[in-house]
């Protein structure tokens, strides 16, 4: 190659143009730039060299300032419509005399230039460019047309995250929304580190991010792991820093489908006709409430009577959502895909849509309701005498909270005789219950709330009335067990195989008390459901079912259409089979959603225990997880909470100790207690 030959070559894709001086060895060159740097080139480094006369590096400039005019991407469109038709190559040459009509060297190498760039109407074939067919170069532009749509809205999302991440208000489009979509169930694996116990690390290891998700990162330069999404989430004050990770990574929908909630509202404004068109009317009898002043799902109110002949008769009037819907039809089939309200600490995801399950499918007082009602008279013993079930309507008289009852028996208020009556025979039907067998265990149960930023922790108080009405909605659901085995109807029974207790003398050698109740739970197996009636040991029943929380639990919507479809004469609307499918369905989802409520309880308190590093608490050792290793489950009796700890000394079942935690990470699910006594006595030692 002749000295003071101008070549173009590429410095990290750079186009750069360079004067050659002198070989460098037998096949390499020094190329000296416009800048005055050499460059060792390889003759395969070299993309184009320009012919006909040679320069200095001083004239490379002049020459990039002859080429510029000619610089038109437009121009390679007339061209390729010239060649399109016979498909030949051209050469540089060839298309600087087509396009320009020259042939000097400022238009070659513009013609190179042109054509080297060029993405849509020609490709190179060895040192000659072929132009692609009208098919290749419409399909071309369709994909620079996505391609530049996508790289808008790329840096369109990026404008919007910068504005997040100053605390401004943005309106996500849809596009930005399936980026955080993705965002969000990369950051939901988090909740697996809880589930499977490993580590950040191998999460990030065994998920690694989807392909949008790592662009998405990658753009934003955070890291691609679930824990980078989770802090990107909570940046861009879409998520709280206390999301709750766990419903994020169930099946569990949170919002209602826009045509659920449309028919919803169909059936608000437009009633479906009542199929139960002889309703017993009891609008007469004076109908308490009874619940916790935050529920807003009313399902079931009591009453009480004296009858003619001086028997007293109990009713259970249960909220009949079955006059709203139907088996199979929108409304039911989500019900079914939810299959229970789910109550967390932020508050509760309704199984039925609100504009319905605090509306007119609740008990309102003051307001004449449809019910399921349960007519039920106890013989002395309380023992069910006699009993009949109708569909009905009521009038709830009061609406009580199980304060406003706990002081109305306290202070034994004359003007309600009927509150003392039914918490009378309350008692006679739990002595009656204990008579068969019933296994009554009590520990201290928490209740977790948070608002906003507060988490607030206490005891449920199993009172007297919690205790009334525990009792009046379990005698429901025996007589609706007993309806449906009298009349060979399928239903969601539910029973307990009857436990295989410590002995008594076994028992007795433990603490009374918590420690006492602990050993009996862990005998207790856990409850079955069957279409045809068990005998639930744990409540003393030969056969039960649940119906007194339809509009809360799906199961016992089953019982109500069943039961009210025998009542009418009708064909049951679901056979045997049927109600065992479904049965099976809705019991893998509020195994589910159970799992879910226990996880986010537990999240809440460990962070309420973290936030309280000072304080001190008064806990019992309940039990062994393993004595071995001197790890045990304790007790925080101010809160009701149940957690593991390891200590560092022997220590006995029933023992009351002092603690503070020393560590808790409640996203890792880490919970750490340390003895302050004993911790004290190691720095006096010390």
């Amino acid at each position: 190659m002749e000295k003071g030959t101008l070549v173009e070559f590429r410095v990290q894709g750079d186009r750069r143009l360079g004067i050659v001086e002198r070989p460098d060895g037998k096949t390499r060159w020094f190329v000296v730039d416009e800048r005055g740097q050499s460059h060792s080139l390889a003759p395969r480094q070299i993309t184009y060299t320009v012919t006909g006369q040679t320069y200095k590096p001083s004239e490379i400039a002049n020459f990039l300032e002859q080429v510029k005019p000619y610089l038109d991407p437009s121009s390679l469109e007339v061209a390729w419509e010239l060649l399109v038709e016979d498909g030949e190559t051209v050469t540089p040459e060839q298309m600087a005399n087509l396009l320009f009509s020259e042939s000097t060297a400022p238009p070659c190498y513009a013609a190179h230039c042109l054509l080297s760039d060029d993405k849509l109407y020609f490709k190179q074939k060895g040192d000659a460019y072929e132009p692609r067919t009208a098919a290749q170069v419409a399909e071309r532009q369709h994909q620079m047309e996505v391609e530049a749509l996508k790289a808008k809205g790329q840096q369109e999302f990026l404008t919007r995250v910068e504005q997040a991440l100053k605390g401004e208000a943005v309106e996500w489009g849809r596009h930005d929304r399936q980026r955080l979509e993705g965002l969000e169930k990369y950051a939901a694996l988090l909740a697996d580190t809880v589930r499977t116990g490993v580590n950040y690390d191998s999460l990030a290891r065994a998920y690694p991010p989807s392909a949008p998700v790592l662009e998405t990162m990658t753009m934003l330069g955070r890291p691609t792991t679930p824990q980078g999404a989770f802090q990107l989430l909570v940046d861009l004050g879409c998520w709280s820093p206390y999301e709750n990770l766990f419903l994020r990574r169930s099946s569990i929908p949170i919002q209602f489908p826009n045509k659920v909630l449309e028919v919803a509202q169909q059936r608000l404004d437009l009633p479906p006709i009542d199929s139960d068109t002889n309703r017993l009317d009891l609008t007469h009898l004076k109908v308490y409430t009874i619940d916790d002043e935050t529920t807003t799902e009313i399902d079931d109110g009591l009453s009480w009577e004296v009858l003619p002949d001086g028997r007293e008769r109990l009713w259970v009037h249960i909220a009949d959502p079955t006059r709203w819907l139907v088996p199979e039809d929108e409304l039911d089939l989500e019900a079914r895909k939810r299959g229970s309200t789910v109550y967390l600490p932020t508050g509760m995801i309704p199984m039925f849509p609100e504009v319905l399950a605090t509306g007119p499918m609740s008990l309102i007082q003051g307001r004449v309701c449809c019910a399921l009602s349960f007519g039920i008279i106890l013989d002395t013993s309380g023992r069910v005498e006699d009993y009949s079930i109708h569909t009905s309507l009521i009038k709830p008289t009061y609406r009580l909270t199980y304060e406003d009852v706990d002081e109305m028996l306290q202070l034994r208020v004359q003007a309600e005789p009927e509150i003392a009556a039914i918490a009378t025979w309350a008692q006679k039907r739990k002595a009656w219950r204990y008579a068969q067998g019933a296994i009554s265990i009590t520990m201290p149960e928490a209740m977790i709330k948070v608002k906003g930023d507060e988490i607030n922790i206490d005891i449920l108080d199993d009172s007297p009335s919690r205790q009334v009405v525990a009792e009046m909605m379990i005698v429901a659901g025996e007589v609706a067990a007993r309806y449906g085995k009298a009349h060979n109807i399928p239903l969601p029974f539910r029973g307990q195989p009857q436990p295989e207790l410590p002995p008594e003398e076994e028992l007795l050698l433990l603490p009374a008390g918590f420690v006492r109740a602990c050993a009996m739970r862990r005998c207790m197996p856990k409850s079955e459901m069957s279409i045809t009636p068990l005998r639930h040991a744990g409540l003393g029943l030969d056969t039960y079912t649940q119906a007194t929380s339809p509009i809360r639990r799906y199961s016992d919507l089953l019982t109500h259409f069943q039961l009210k479809a025998h009542l009418r004469g009708e064909v049951l609307p679901f056979s045997a089979d049927q109600l065992k499918e479904v049965m099976m369905t809705v019991t893998s989802i509020t195994q589910e959603v159970t799992m879910v409520e226990r996880q986010t309880n537990r999240y809440y308190a460990l962070e309420y225990l973290r936030r309280h590093p000072e304080e001190t608490w008064d806990v019992t050792v309940l039990m062994w997880l393993r004595e071995d290793s001197n790890l045990a489950l304790i007790l925080l009796e101010d809160l009701g909470l149940q957690l593991p700890m390891v200590f560092k000394r022997s220590v006995k079942l029933g023992e009351q100790i002092l603690v503070k935690v020393s560590h808790a990470d409640p996203q890792k699910d880490i919970i750490q207690f340390q003895e302050i006594v004993y911790q004290e006595a190691q720095t006096a030692a010390n």
